[in-house]
Parts: structure tokens; sequence; C-alpha cells
């Protein structure tokens, strides 16, 4: 049936956001490439169908029409509730329209959210539960077999709906507490911090927080996108002590000086080298060229000792791992940065519950989760892409009927 092709334990992701994904499906894109400016983006939320009456927007840069407010967003579309998220995660710009809907106009005066996604979940009531199924489905057609939903603070509603079965993948969470029920296949991971990268991060807050966490005798994964939440994260757990399974995720900006105190905590970095490829044109310009070579670092961290494994974040990044591996290898913002293909993957076959350990083997008595390709795994990483993997098996499962004929 192989006639050939490699068969691998399935991929792990190790940091994406499931229910986002879900609802990403029901959005339209708002930044590069689909929008290049304000005429573009305007098009975009005009053409959404009439039948759909609210429009949901992700993936937003400034770079398209600058920092949104609501009157900006009222001049595309008045008549119809907008809300529109910028692809960091972090930020939702509403209209007038909307914030009048959700009673949020007296509170929010710009139509500018930060942070504020459990808000958003209690006043949307309007939406139907966000189809798992369909994102299960697309996770097992690129081989992925188990995740890391990374969402912080699920409520008793997300949780329910994370562990439902819609999705055949194993799912470990960040965002649930260390006492949830939750079925086979669901899992508690470390405790997800998320400080407002906005905000000057504040040591006592961080401190207290990865204390309790520790004291419960659970591991943390701190958010670190900006440098100084990044140093703080590293001095908070050099302090305290660090936990195995304590994780870093993102680590977006690295300095030279970060490394030795990371290599010095033992941390896990749970990074993604798809964005470095992805926003290539926005770092370019963004970031000086001096401190390109700090972004999402992979393989100097390796060189470091420190354990390093690769994700997605979708759906703020691609979801297909493939193109991840594919990334890490071709990057040319930091080029001292790229990892061989081979290295990336073995990171993506850890366990959930250890990132960066050793990769998942094929043995007897092992779990029945597979990832059948269609070539010998030598030529899926000559050129990884998605297209090689056949079919997936999740929890002993073939996911794909057609590959039994």
């Amino acid at each position: 049936m192989a006639r050939g092709g490699a068969l691998l334990p399935g991929l792990h992701d190790h940091h994406l956001h499931l229910l986002s994904m879900a609802a990403a499906n029901q959005s339209v894109r708002c930044g590069p490439p689909e929008s290049a400016g304000p005429d573009d983006l305007a098009a975009v939320l005009r053409g959404v169908p009439a039948d759909r009456r609210w429009i949901r927007g992700i993936g937003y840069h400034e770079s398209v029409a600058g920092i949104l407010d609501r009157h900006a967003i009222d001049r595309m579309v008045a008549d119809r509730p907008v809300r529109i998220q910028h692809r960091s995660g972090a930020l939702w710009m509403l209209n007038t329209s909307a914030l009048a809907e959700l009673r949020l106009l007296d509170e929010f005066d710009d139509g500018r959210l930060w942070r504020r996604d459990e808000l958003l979940r209690e006043r949307l009531d309007d939406h139907e539960p966000p189809d798992l199924a369909a994102v299960g489905r697309r996770l097992a057609a690129l081989g992925i077999t188990g995740v890391t939903d990374a969402t912080p603070n699920l409520t008793p509603a997300a949780i329910d709906l994370l562990a439902s079965g819609a999705l055949p993948q194993r799912v470990q969470l960040l965002g649930a507490p260390k006492d949830a029920e939750l079925p086979e296949g669901v899992t508690i991971g470390p405790h997800k911090i998320l400080r407002p990268d906005h905000e000057p991060p504040l040591w006592d807050e961080l401190y207290d927080e990865v204390v309790t966490a520790h004291e419960a005798g659970r591991p943390v994964a701190i958010h670190a996108v900006r440098r100084e939440s990044l140093i703080l994260a590293l001095a908070v757990l050099d302090e305290i002590g660090s936990l195995p399974g304590d994780r870093i995720e993102h680590a977006a900006l690295v300095g030279d000086n970060a490394i030795p105190l990371l290599a010095e905590v033992g941390a896990v970095v749970v990074t993604q080298p798809g964005f470095v490829v992805d926003r290539q044109r926005e770092y370019g310009r963004d970031i000086p060229e001096s401190e390109q070579g700090d972004l999402y670092r992979y393989a100097s961290l390796l060189q470091a000792g420190i354990p390093v494994v690769a994700s997605s974040d979708a759906p703020f990044g691609s979801e297909d791992l493939w193109h991840t591996i594919a990334a890490a290898g071709k990057r040319t913002l930091g080029r001292s940065e790229r990892v061989a293909p081979r290295k990336v993957l073995d990171g993506l076959l850890t366990p959930l519950a250890d990132p960066g350990g050793r990769p998942r083997r094929i043995e007897i008595g092992a779990p029945a989760d597979l990832c059948l390709l269609r070539v010998p795994l030598a030529e899926a990483l000559a050129a990884p892409d998605s297209d090689a993997v056949y079919t997936a098996v999740c929890r002993g499962v073939v996911q794909n009927s057609e590959a039994l004929c």
C-alpha cells in the first residue's frame, strides 16, 4: 500500500490555537498579501456575503492601512458589525456597529481591544459553535496527530468543546486548570502565562504566577515576544528555579546576551520559523538589519544546548508543518539560524508532554499515531511539502478512507 513511502510517527504541533483556527475558517484575510492598502482592505470587507451578518477579519497588519480605530473601519463598512484581529492575535479592532451591538462603545471609544478575547466571547452569543471537526481533518491531511493548544485561560465552555471528541488528534491544553476532568486523549500541559505585549512587563505579577504554578507541581509556558518580556521571564525563572517542562513560547527576539541565561534556565523554546519567511517583507522593513538575526533564533540556541522545537502558531501562522520545516531551512533574514529539515522534523516528532525530548519511534506497543508519506523520507526532506503526505492514523484510526483501498 505504501509503495515505498516512509511511515513516520505522526507530527506534533507544539503551539497552536484550535478554536481560533476554527473561527478563522469563517473569516476573511485582512493583511498582506491579500490586502496591500486601504482600498484592498475595504474591498475585502465589503465582499463578505450579506448573509454573514458579522464580518470577522484576521491577519491585519498596520502596513495595510495604519493603526485602525472604529472610525477608520466605519469609513469602509458602517452598516454591519465588523471586528478585525491584528495578526499578532493581541488586538481586536471594532467598528461602531460592532461596539454598539456588544455594549462596548462607552468602554472602548476608539474600538481597540487589547487582549480582551474573553470579553468578546462573553458578548458574542450569536455564533454557532466552531467547526473543530474541519480543523481536525485539515491537520490530519498534513500528517499531524497531536497538538498543544496554547490559548491561555480557557473557559469551561471552551474546554468542553476541545474535549468533545470532534478532533481525532491527541490534544494537550496549556490554558486549562490542573484539576480539569478530561477524556482520554486530552491532557493538561504547563500553565500558560500571557502578559499584555503593549504594557511594561511587571516582575511581581509574573513572579507570583510562576510560583503559584510551580508550588502546584505544574511547569509554566511563558509568552515572550518582546525582548523585555523574554529577559523578565528568564530572570524570574532564574530567581525561582525552573521545573522540568518549563517553556518559553515564541522567543521572537533573542539577543546574544540572552542566550547564556536561556541555557542556564533550561526551559524549552517553542519557536515559529515560518514567521521569518512569511513576514519577511514586514520584518525587513521594521526590524533593523543588525537585529534581524535575533528573530526566532533556532540554530544558535541548539548550538548553546538549549532545547528548541518548531511549531506553527496557527492560525497566526500557516498550520502546514511541512511549510515550517521548509522555512527553517531557507530563511534569508538571519541565515545563520537555518536548521536542517531532519532536525526540525525530529522536534515535531517529540511527545506533546516532552517537546525537545527524544523523538518518538514506531515500535511495538507505541500509540498508533502515524503519518504515511507518498515518497521516501529523504525525498520528502529534500523539498519539504505537505503534498508528500498520503494519510494519517490518529489513535489507530485511518483518517483518509481512500488509503484503505
